[in-house]
């Protein structure tokens, strides 16, 4: 966690300087569609892969000490990725004034200069995809041998990688630079795990493994959750659409909020789930699903006892924060108020992102892509649906439409959270719900109370500057959720606090 902690804050600091250099202009918009694409290779070929089918066949292949054949497997599939995202990259440089034009964004047409810099950019970043496709394999081998530091601290160097670009490269060379930035990060992103791959002892084969089992195994399970990725990446492309009809400045809205909704996402969700998923598969593979259920309980609660709060503070301090991070340069007042619209729905779901992150991640540990996919392809084809209805409500209302998209995008989730529940319940015959609930609702409550001190407190944070109002806020509205946690008893804040005895030396209860 202190690794993806350490990575987001990186992210973070990208994410300033590029909104200092850039707002939510033209060029920023161009850039935003572009990148688009080469996200969605990545997600749809090793993406998937990588979360859903690969490490539990590697790591089952570990379990029962089987390594050479672990590793040949882990050859063939890396190889395979190779060649499909370079030759899908191909194609999408060959075509990508048409997937700009008829699928992406044809908001852009009407701007000539617009469109060409968005087919350019589209082009020259491609490649992203293929170091991508490599480097998240890489990830989950040294994942499923317990690693996690290096693997965690990768998007750091990624967010690196844009730095330099926006710093160096765009004072001369524009939004291109920022472009060239992101080859350079994502190179930086694998070989940051290169030395401990190398390591680890394991030999690489030029083999694609066709008569593999277990390259069988991973294709069978990678079907399903291709169509689920599938049918998320449709989603982000429909927002992108839907927002480059909208007014200037909306496709960098909803980009800029959502993105700082995944922050405490990845902090909390992601990297509980990363380290998490190896001991859901390992625990599978020995047939130990009593304990797979104790370890996913004790996960969920955890990570509702901390997305709660963190949902609550997204919300209302939603207007400092945005302003503090990013309003400068060319990021304006206005800039503000379209990034925080967005945040207020997007906010509100933070809590369904999480969950499904960690449940989804169990169902892959079972080998099963199925269920999480059906469920995730339902919720998000609702998601599709969401977003013509509510951004057309937002627009009657005289609301900013970009705002209804993060709104379908939060209902979807919470949907998609509901319906993995129930099936998992099912599926390992309970899951401890009374625990995980009396768990919510002291956190609710610890919540409620820090929401109450925030709302109490808005006059005067309204008063100060953005930086001290976000300050105060998270200070004394953090101050006031762990006091209700100790008040309230909740087993972890207890826990937490006993482990920091032990660091500082003092008595403990």
């Amino acid at each position: 966690m202190f690794a993806f902690l350490l990575s987001t804050l990186t992210g973070l600091l990208r994410w300033v300087l590029v909104a200092n250099a850039f707002g939510t202009s033209t060029e920023m918009e161009a850039f935003s569609a572009a990148n688009r694409v080469s996200e969605t290779l990545y997600y749809l070929v090793a993406g998937g892969a990588l979360g859903s089918a690969f490490i539990p066949t590697f790591t089952g292949l570990l379990a029962k000490d089987q390594r050479r054949k672990a590793w040949e497997m882990a050859s063939a599939v890396i190889n395979l990725v190779l060649l499909i995202l370079i030759f899908a990259s191909l194609l999408a440089a060959i075509f990508a004034p048409q997937i700009v034009r008829y699928i992406l964004a044809p908001g852009f047409a009407s701007d000539p200069d617009k469109f060409d810099l968005t087919v350019s950019l589209t082009r020259l970043m491609l490649p992203s995809a293929i170091i991508f496709g490599v480097s998240g394999l890489v990830m989950g081998i040294l994942n499923s041998h317990q690693i996690f530091l290096f693997p965690a601290l990768a998007p750091s160097m990624y967010a690196l990688g844009m730095i330099f670009g926006v710093l160096v490269l765009s004072p001369k060379m524009g939004i291109y630079g920022l472009a060239w930035g992101v080859l350079l990060g994502a190179g930086l992103h694998l070989l940051v795990q290169i030395p401990v791959l190398v390591r680890q002892g394991g030999r690489y084969s030029a083999t694609l493994g066709l008569r593999l089992a277990e390259v069988g195994e991973v294709a069978r399970l990678m079907g399903p959750r291709l169509l689920g990725v599938a049918v998320v990446q449709l989603n982000f492309w429909i927002n992108v659409r839907l927002a480059s009809g909208m007014p200037e400045g909306s496709v960098n809205g909803v980009t800029y909020a959502f993105t700082l909704m995944l922050m405490p996402q990845t902090v909390i969700a992601q990297s509980i789930a990363t380290a998490a998923m190896p001991t859901f598969a390992a625990q599978y593979a020995r047939g130990q699903i009593s304990e797979m259920r104790h370890s996913l309980s004790a996960t969920l609660r955890g990570v509702l006892l901390l997305a709660l709060p963190a949902s609550v503070g997204l919300v209302l301090l939603r207007f400092p924060l945005v302003a503090t991070l990013y309003q400068r340069g060319e990021f304006d007042a206005h800039s503000t108020e379209l990034v925080a619209w967005a945040l207020l729905w997007y906010g509100v779901g933070l809590i369904g992102h999480s969950v499904v992150e960690i449940l989804a991640r169990a169902f892959y540990a079972l080998h099963d892509t199925r269920t999480p996919v059906l469920i995730g392809a339902g919720a998000m084809g609702l998601n599709v649906v969401f977003s013509f209805l509510f951004a057309a409500w937002f627009e009657r209302l005289g609301w900013m439409p970009h705002g209804g998209l993060a709104l379908a995008n939060t209902v979807a989730t919470g949907l998609e959270m509901l319906g993995l529940l129930i099936a998992m319940r099912l599926r390992l015959g309970g899951l401890a719900g009374a625990h995980i609930l009396k768990g919510l609702a002291q956190a609710g409550i610890a919540s409620a109370g820090m929401a109450a001190f925030l709302l109490l407190s808005e006059n005067w944070l309204a008063a100060q500057p953005a930086w001290r109002a976000l300050s105060v806020g998270v200070a004394g509205g953090g101050l006031v959720y762990g006091l209700g946690g100790i008040l309230l008893g909740i087993g972890e804040v207890r826990s937490l606090l006993n482990w920091l005895a032990r660091r500082l030396g003092w008595p403990r209860k």
